[in-house]
């Protein structure tokens, strides 16, 4: 070790392991523990070194404030207790802050329809993901909801669009149907019908009006062709 070391340890000892006489009643905690461990302890005691204050710029400022030195916005400040502490606090405010709404929201909320996709005869534990994330579409002008999914395995090469009216009670024509894209991008009649077929990658609403999709060529083969079509949704 070099002497700046031995400097650096020495300072270090000296400065958190004085004697302390104040502290001589508090659980044979005869010393000053070092002042960042203290703060990560699982523990509801107050701080043995706990922060010095003094000229910190937010205090000031929330002290000479009025309107926000007793605004229920401000999460109170513990000086005397541990980070672990302050966060078992955070936690049962938010839990309480979120506990309402989920309640209001969790009544309200209602099947509207049914709609069965597939079956599978498989146990659960070995069933394949059918069923690709959903991207969901509001329609604020005609009040209607969309939701455009794909069906992996035997279906890879359309897409499904699902249409509801906002309002539960009344329905819409065509409430879900199916795209295929097969080979519609063949560039002549004489191709095969198996030589161009193309699978969904990915499909998002580009407008009200508009479906974006990305789409992969079939074969099994490197340099499959990707192709971006817009697709009108009528």
């Amino acid at each position: 070790m070099t002497q700046k070391d031995i400097t650096f340890v020495a300072d270090f000892l000296t400065e958190h392991f004085n004697e302390a006489p104040e502290l001589y009643n508090r659980k044979g905690k005869y010393f000053n523990v070092e002042r960042v461990g203290q703060y990560l302890k699982d523990e509801d005691d107050d701080l043995v070194s706990p922060p010095n204050t003094e000229g910190n710029q937010w205090f000031n400022f929330l002290k000479n404030s009025t309107h926000l030195k007793e605004s229920p916005l401000l999460f109170p400040y513990y000086p005397e207790k541990s980070l672990h502490f302050v966060k078992r606090q955070m936690e049962g405010i938010i839990d309480q802050c979120l506990q309402k709404p989920a309640d209001v929201i969790g009544k309200s909320v209602h099947q509207a329809v049914c709609m069965s996709l597939y079956k599978v005869t498989q146990s659960e534990d070995s069933t394949p993901q059918l069923f690709k994330l959903p991207f969901l579409w509001n329609d604020k002008t005609s009040n209607l909801h969309y939701v455009l999914f794909t069906m992996l395995e035997n279906s890879i090469s359309k897409i499904h669009i699902l249409r509801r009216h906002t309002d539960t009670s009344r329905s819409v024509s065509n409430g879900i149907l199916a795209v295929e894209f097969g080979n519609f991008l063949n560039s002549s009649i004489n191709e095969s019908s198996d030589s161009r077929c193309y699978s969904c990658l990915d499909a998002h609403f580009y407008d009200d009006e508009t479906v974006t999709v990305v789409l992969k060529e079939s074969v099994q083969q490197e340099g499959k062709e990707r192709v971006l079509a817009q697709l009108p949704l009528s």
